[in-house]
């Protein structure tokens, strides 16, 4: 799903506005136990099916649950509402629900709960960035056919059998199925959605331990514990108010001045001080997430044998440790494949994957560019979305190293663009020359969602439009085996094909870093990098 920050509201955000200053620039830190934590307005309303985003989805993993979590510790996918999910082919899949869950307008979760919100996000007619999240159910290709006209509203793959009880089938097997329902696109939405959706847009209601109070864009939005939750996860705290920030730094000078409990992205200019200026509540801890280099495969002069010479060459260029040491101060570490050591190896990391290409050797780095024909239009311009995170700091040590590597001074430049938005849409409209910053922030822990979103040809997070029929076959085999072993060993090869072409220029895996208050305890990051707001506690 989410690239870091893949990250406004579109209509029907909510309009109350809470008695908080506006945010941005202290707006003071909520009383009880009620904490404060920095936030960005998500891109889409939170509908689950259309989140595909981290800070939407800090939202959606606060009001719903769904069959399954993802462990805060581990990652591993364990069940929640899902009491059994069984199958004998890993392509028919019984579902069963457990008793006793609702939503928090009183409404009974129920398999019919599931079945409802899976139609509405698969259908092409409801226009939903997650729809392909569901594209493994039969069916899929008449509700959100690739070309031609939809001709069917439900997916034929989905029937609820009883109160508690569905079958998924699927267009072929896939034994990984059930480790995905963790994600937030798989969530249960109650009747309220589909029979006054509007309502719904204003204030979503969920399941999960938390509940929407308001919200005002740009601002703030405030979350309620919901007392009668009836998960095992309570929230422990009374609320969590998420203020909008559009600069760390900001966010990160409050916590110190004690107007805002809990910041989750510790800026690259104040690592050197961190440690000193938190007095130890600080958290750097490994998480799923990877940053790259994405190339215009659209343009012909990225896409051909002489091209792959030259991204290989301008991995070699980039000085990782270097700039990892240096600049970020050990919250990154130099990528050496294109998943996450967070999957550790019996989940499909290898390490040193991506070998010499991947290690600093200016002189071949230099020598590859050449003989692929140069850099395309003479210069490297890194582009880049100016107004979140510390982008240019590393885009331009990234472009240094390059022009050393090169001998060139101006053989590399960063390239920014005002706001996160316009740098997504440069990209939609195929306006990209050269490289972009791109990354990715797992969904959930498989090796599958570090190759398939971002590679497979017209993947839905397939930025830079790579396509490669080997990579693509291999990816087909691998969701059709019957075992997750064999699954995993062909997810490795079809990353080795990534690894040939340079379909991407890993750069470093991001570890998730926060600071916060002296009134909070019990603070961790899941492997999502996502604070586990609910066991907070204030006082």
């Amino acid at each position: 799903m989410r690239a870091p920050a893949r990250v406004v509201w579109a209509a029907g955000a909510v309009a109350a506005v809470l008695p908080l200053a506006a945010c941005g620039s202290g707006a003071g830190v909520p009383g009880g136990s009620v904490l404060s934590a920095s936030w960005g307005d998500p891109q889409n309303p939170l509908e689950p099916a259309n989140t595909n985003e981290v800070q939407g989805g800090k939202v959606l993993d606060m009001i719903f649950r769904g069959l399954k979590r993802y462990n805060p510790r581990t990652g591993k996918a364990e069940n929640m509402l899902a009491e059994k999910i069984e199958t004998t082919d890993a392509r028919t899949y019984t579902i069963t629900v457990k008793p006793g869950w609702r939503f928090s307008n009183g409404e009974p979760v129920t398999a019919r709960s599931f079945v409802d919100a899976w139609n509405y996000g698969a259908s092409l007619k409801n226009k939903q960035r997650n729809a392909y999240f569901f594209g493994y159910i039969e069916g899929y290709d008449k509700v959100h056919p690739a070309r031609g006209p939809q001709t069917a509203d439900t997916l034929s793959g989905l029937k609820v059998t009883g109160e508690r009880t569905f079958t998924v089938r699927l267009s072929q097997p896939f034994s990984s199925f059930p480790d995905t329902l963790g994600y937030a696109a798989f969530a249960p939405l109650p009747r309220m959605f589909f029979t006054d959706h509007k309502a719904w847009l204003d204030k979503p209601v969920g399941n999960g331990p938390y509940r929407i109070e308001s919200y005002t864009k740009g601002a703030q939005m405030y979350l309620k514990k919901w007392d009668a939750y009836p998960g095992p996860d309570k929230a422990r705290n009374d609320g969590v108010t998420l203020l909008v920030y559009t600069d760390s730094n900001t966010a990160y000078t409050d916590v110190l001045a004690g107007n805002l409990d809990l910041v989750d992205d510790i800026p690259a200019t104040q690592l050197k001080n961190v440690r000193k200026d938190l007095d130890g509540r600080y958290i750097n801890t490994p998480a799923g997430l990877l940053q790259t280099l994405a190339f215009p495969f659209w343009d012909p002069a990225w896409n051909t044998e002489g091209a792959r010479k030259v991204r290989i060459g301008l991995s070699m260029a980039i000085d990782r440790e270097t700039i990892t040491r240096t600049l970020f101060r050990g919250t990154r570490t130099p990528a050496t494949d294109w998943t996450s050591p967070v999957l550790g190896t019996a989940g499909g990391y290898q390490a040193g994957l991506c070998g010499r290409a991947c290690t600093y050797r200016p002189a071949e780095a230099k020598r590859l560019v050449q003989e692929g024909g140069g850099l395309p239009g003479g210069q490297v311009r890194i582009t880049y979305n100016a107004d979140s995170g510390s982008h240019k700091e590393w885009v331009d040590a990234v472009c240094n190293s390059i022009n050393n590597a090169l001998g060139d001074d101006h053989a590399c430049v960063g390239n920014p663009v005002g706001t996160f938005a316009d740098f997504r849409n440069r990209i939609a409209q195929h306006r990209m020359t050269g490289p972009f910053r791109a990354g990715w922030q797992m969904d959930y822990p498989l090796i599958q969602n570090f190759l398939q979103p971002l590679y497979y040809t017209d993947a839905s997070s397939n930025d830079g439009k790579w396509s490669n029929a080997t990579f693509d076959r291999l990816v087909d085999q691998a969701n059709a085996a019957r075992d997750q072993a064999t699954a995993i060993r062909l997810f490795q090869q079809a990353e080795r094909v990534v690894r040939d072409e340079m379909a991407a220029i890993p750069l470093w895996y991001q570890n998730g870093s926060a600071g916060y208050s002296d009134r909070l305890h019990d603070v961790a990051l899941n492997p999502f990098s996502v604070p586990v707001y609910d066991e907070i506690t204030v006082g």
